[in-house]
């Protein structure tokens, strides 16, 4: 992956990486060729630089490049700068949208705190073709650029009857639904400390069985995205903003 930039305290620009290896004190840790190559060909950077590490374990650790060749690095720990902060417990349920479009959809849910990324199968999806290797590449894309210690998991696509199988019965599950009767603040109201998940379905809608599914899960709870009709990807950036707002991270 090949990382992004984010500022020393001197105003430096600092490459943020994640990487799978335990991270520890004086500990070098192999780096990926693609991480490799940005480091040496876009950043311009060489043995005895400065990076950020992550592995969503171990927190957020100062570290200097050791050794950089065209397709191969190594990084050392240095000093740890932040603990590692419990995942989020936010869930975001999606149809799967063509590629960019769902490029979109993970590197926001990313940057909006989500800690599961599952895409669900509907009716009247666009596609039913999903890659879970580029869609984590994006996830952790998109952790390396917004700051977070964590890369959310993408759960394996499946139905929609299969997702909402084995729901857990504490976490609240808001549908976003251009027909339903309350806003997103009645319906997370009095909620706010609750496990949630988000569920946006496909731009055709849900299909009749599917809402009578909605209808009569017992954690569903519907709700309206203003007034006027969203693309899928702008409701997932959408509801995330809000929610994050009335019972998230924001407040």
């Amino acid at each position: 992956m090949a990382g992004s930039g984010r500022e020393h305290d001197d105003g430096r620009s600092a490459v943020r990486l994640f990487v799978e290896a335990p991270l520890e004190a004086g500990t070098a840790v192999a780096l990926a060729s693609g991480q490799a190559h940005y480091l040496r060909n876009v950043m311009r950077q060489a043995p005895g630089g400065r990076v950020r590490l992550f592995n969503g374990r171990d927190g957020e650790w100062e570290g200097a490049i050791e050794t950089l060749a065209p397709n191969r690095a190594t990084a050392r720990p240095v000093e740890r700068l932040a603990a590692q902060p419990p995942t989020p417990d936010l869930r975001l349920l999606f149809t799967p949208l063509k590629s960019e479009r769902t490029r979109f959809v993970v590197e926001k849910a990313t940057e909006l705190g989500v800690g599961v990324i599952h895409p669900v199968l509907t009716q009247y999806g666009q596609t039913r073709r999903v890659n879970l290797e580029r869609l984590r590449a994006h996830a952790i894309e998109a952790a390396e650029q917004c700051g977070r210690l964590e890369v959310p998991r993408i759960a394996p696509p499946c139905p929609l009857p299969d997702a909402l199988g084995d729901w857990l019965p504490e976490r609240r599950l808001l549908v976003c639904d251009p027909e339903a009767r309350s806003t997103m603040a009645e319906a997370v109201e009095g909620d706010s400390g609750a496990s949630w998940a988000i569920l946006i379905g496909p731009e055709g809608g849900f299909a009749p069985a599917e809402r009578r599914l909605l209808a009569d899960h017992p954690a569903a709870v519907p709700a309206r995205l203003g007034p006027r009709i969203l693309r899928a990807e702008t409701a997932v950036a959408a509801a995330l903003a809000c929610w994050q707002t009335l019972a998230g991270d924001w407040r």
